[in-house]
């Protein structure tokens, strides 16, 4: 083997170590659902790429989970809303990580009309994907929660209905950014804030790193989500 072989097969064999360092990192990152949400979403069926939560009213709820949060960290809420009418597919993504995949949503059918949002990081691949003209045939809203816009996602001018969930005892988001990014989000937007409620608090999950701890509990706090989503769904629903 020449010396210029051996090379390549030293810097393959580093790149391909530092690939799985970099993949054991996340994976030890994950935070798991509670209890509450692993049973919540034994009522879900498994579509590809998504866990399906059964509605016979319209639109489709489509969800993005936040980084490093597993899909059925989302299911108590979820749940609540689809019993009330609401179909919600919870995309699954490559290392629970919404980046790696923004155009997730492309892979459910979404004739009948959708709405689209996430948490956190995955509010922020939601509103890109919103932004973009080609997935907007259908798109009857956008909601986020703890979440915000930026420059990529700006739904300022695309004339869509807008939810915006943020929690006062939320410890993870930017505050600064929140405000700054507000110019990304339309005049007309909606916002609603859980007093009480944290980050984590908007799924049924491990407690994020850095959250400060909620006054309420997660199912109170699961149970304000579903009422919000709900009432904002309705009030589509009447347009």
């Amino acid at each position: 083997m020449s010396e210029k072989s051996r090379k390549r097969l030293t810097i393959g064999g580093l790149i391909f170590a530092i690939v799985c360092l970099i993949l054991l990192s996340l994976k030890n990152q994950v935070y798991y659902p509670e209890m509450q949400a692993r049973d919540a979403v034994k009522s879900a069926k498994a579509k590809e790429n998504f866990t399906y939560f059964e509605g016979s009213k319209k639109p489709l709820v489509i969800f993005y989970p936040g980084a490093l949060v597993e899909p059925e960290s989302y299911g108590v809420w979820a749940k609540k809303v689809s019993e009330n009418g609401y179909p919600v597919a919870i995309a699954h993504f490559p290392l629970d990580y919404a980046l790696l995949s923004v155009n997730r949503a492309d892979q459910i059918d979404k004739k009948g009309g959708y709405v689209i949002g996430g948490h956190s990081l995955g509010g922020v691949c939601a509103a890109r994907y919103a932004a973009e003209r080609k997935h907007q045939k259908n798109l009857k809203g956008v909601f986020l929660m703890a979440s915000y816009a930026d420059e990529k996602g700006d739904l300022s001018k695309i004339g869509i209905p807008v939810l915006q969930i943020t929690a006062s005892r939320d410890g993870v988001i930017r505050k600064e950014r929140l405000k700054e990014n507000n110019r990304f989000l339309p005049g007309n937007a909606v916002k609603e804030v859980i007093q009480g409620g944290n980050h984590s608090g908007f799924g049924a999950y491990t407690t994020q790193k850095g959250d400060n701890k909620a006054k309420i509990s997660t199912q109170q706090q699961q149970e304000k989500v579903a009422e919000i989503m709900i009432k904002w769904l309705d009030s589509l629903d009447k347009k």
